[in-house]
């Protein structure tokens, strides 16, 4: 089969098209024809690497799946050929304390797709089939590719880790990211009012569209003093963060006395600096998310397949055109997902 495979880390040449061999059929699950894989910048992150990862070369890339079921194991009634389904980005052991109560993310043998196991931006993979969620009929493969990993991470973090409530604000950073115009919908489910923030004014007109009630463009205005003159110097309830470094200190500083930063990633640099005196004196907590479990990605599916959620899809790529998706989405000069279709 062919799949976009990592022969070492590094720049953009260790990502190629290769041939590679079919995935064994496992005994507890099936083989899934792929239709669509959607990528994320952890596919970059992975791709240049970092001292605890560790991988076998060649690395499939990919995290977000969806296909059709072309063969079960025996004794799998669960699901049958022919079924659309959706391949859960996480794997986990399914028996622990963690796994029992929902959080999958937090189990000792918790694994995601693309980073640490085999992806699925290539023709086939195999599953557990625990791991598989039939897909509404009407979304398309694209579709839910997009809302996998996105909708769940957001999803996790603001109704999981931030309790995000009706009427409250939050700041939406990097609104322009897959993650961030997935948050922005589910704050809008929940009835928060949104601030979003983005590199550019056409970003920003498309987080208005999603559901942001104001915008504010990172590089021509100072995010915290927009935030403080909307909120009339209140500050937010919530930040969603993913930037990390970069955009941190002024997070913290952003949000209401007893407010909440929730953060899943750190695209700009993982050191940050924070004045411990504005974290205990207006009692804020801050709170890390990675992911989340499949009882969440269940709920997120049933609400995209009712059309509470949208995937916000900036393109589709062939998959022997991978490489240029990728160089897209290291560009930065993309709103929402990126596409890969064998």
């Amino acid at each position: 089969m062919r799949a976009l495979a990592l022969v070492a880390h590094g720049g953009p040449e260790v990502a190629q098209l290769l041939e590679l061999p079919d995935p064994v059929l496992p005994i507890d699950g099936a083989i899934i024809r792929v239709k669509a894989c959607a990528l994320n910048h952890l596919d970059l992150w992975v791709r240049r690497g970092w001292p605890a990862l560790r991988l076998t070369f060649p690395h499939i890339q990919g995290s977000d799946i969806a296909g059709v079921v072309e063969h079960v194991a025996d004794g799998v009634i669960a699901v049958k050929p022919g079924d659309r389904v959706l391949v859960s980005p996480g794997t986990s052991c399914g028996n622990c304390a963690a796994c029992g109560s929902g959080n999958d993310s937090l189990c000792a043998k918790y694994h995601l797709r693309g980073e640490t196991m085999a992806g699925g931006a290539c023709e086939r993979v195999a599953a557990a089939a625990n791991d598989l969620l039939r897909l509404p009929d009407s979304l398309s493969f694209e579709e839910a590719a997009a809302t996998s990993l996105t909708f769940l991470t957001a999803w996790h973090m603001l109704v999981a880790r931030a309790h995000l409530a009706r009427g409250e604000w939050i700041l939406v950073q990097a609104a322009g990211s897959g993650v961030g115009s997935a948050a922005i919908q589910v704050a809008r489910y929940l009835g928060a009012q949104i601030i979003a923030t983005a590199g550019d004014d056409a970003k920003l007109d498309r987080a208005k569209a999603l559901g942001a009630a104001h915008a504010i463009n990172y590089r021509t205005a100072d995010f915290l003093s927009e935030v403080r003159r909307i909120t009339a110097k209140r500050g937010v309830d919530v930040v969603f963060e993913s930037v990390g470094g970069e955009t941190f200190e002024k997070s913290v500083r952003a949000l209401a006395p007893g407010g909440r930063l929730v953060t899943c990633g750190a695209t700009s640099g993982a050191e940050a600096k924070i004045d411990l005196r504005v974290l205990f004196w207006k009692q804020l907590s801050l709170l890390g998310s990675t992911m989340g479990g499949k009882r969440e990605l269940a709920e997120v599916l049933r609400l995209a397949g009712a059309g509470h959620f949208k995937a916000v899809i900036d393109r589709v790529f062939p998959l022997e055109k991978a490489r240029e998706a990728l160089f897209a989405l290291e560009s930065r000069e993309v709103f929402g997902k990126i596409v890969l279709v064998p």
